[in-house]
């Protein structure tokens, strides 16, 4: 009789197991967990950034473990959440995006990355609707400026409609995005919301009552 119960619970821990790792929308909480991290880390970093470039700002971008890799020809791949401000200054629910792009050049190795993109205006996100758009053509990222506050920096004027953060080990790492491809993950949209969600529907409420969310948005409220 011990026996059998000893064969019977690895056999209903394991089905449990897999009946959690399968539940709708899991992979695309992790993400979330994983963003507010990202958000959590440079938030905790004595170079950060600066708190007025989150509060004027419309638009951010988050891609934890951002794969940048290359050998001569170079490539980036990543997943994460795009968010934008609401009328009354909060943050929408979070929309799932990919990041892909390419470059030529002497470079070699493999660098994963943490990346933030901040957006002037929202529009520039929320026009993407379900296709996607170009760092560099429909708009450009700069390398943004590091600090708890800009207004001591006289060389920025928050004027450029893309900033753009990397962080890898801790420290801020140097990559370039223009040319790189922001699309829209409909599959994580339709996982997460359900099916028939649009990134706009997304874009223009706060309405989620998951954990991660709450928890992604009072990250980010916490910057500003």
């Amino acid at each position: 009789m011990k026996t059998t119960r000893f064969l019977i619970l690895p056999l209903v821990m394991s089905a449990l197991f897999i009946l959690v790792s399968a539940a709708p929308g899991s992979r695309e909480t992790e993400r979330i967990h994983s963003a507010a991290n990202v958000i959590k880390e440079f938030s905790r970093m004595k170079e950060s950034i600066p708190h007025d470039l989150i509060s004027e700002y419309k638009g951010i971008v988050i891609v934890p473990r951002l794969l940048n890799a290359g050998f001569v020809v170079g490539g980036k791949r990543g997943r994460g959440v795009a968010m934008v401000k609401l009328d009354d200054g909060k943050w929408s629910d979070p929309v799932f995006i990919t990041l892909t792009g390419g470059s030529v050049g002497l470079q070699i190795g493999v660098q994963s990355v943490d990346l933030v993109l901040v957006f002037r205006h929202k529009g520039v996100l929320t026009k993407v609707k379900n296709g996607d758009f170009t760092i560099g053509g429909d708009a450009s990222a700069a390398a943004g400026p590091i600090g708890r506050s800009t207004s001591a920096n006289t060389d920025y004027k928050l004027e450029a409609e893309v900033y753009s953060y990397s962080r890898s080990r801790g420290l801020f790492a140097g990559i370039s995005i223009n040319g790189s491809n922001l699309g829209i993950d409909k599959e994580a949209n339709a996982n997460f919301y359900g099916s028939g969600t649009s990134s706009q529907d997304i874009f223009s409420t706060a309405m989620s009552n998951s954990e991660a969310v709450r928890v992604l948005k009072e990250a980010l409220e916490n910057m500003q």
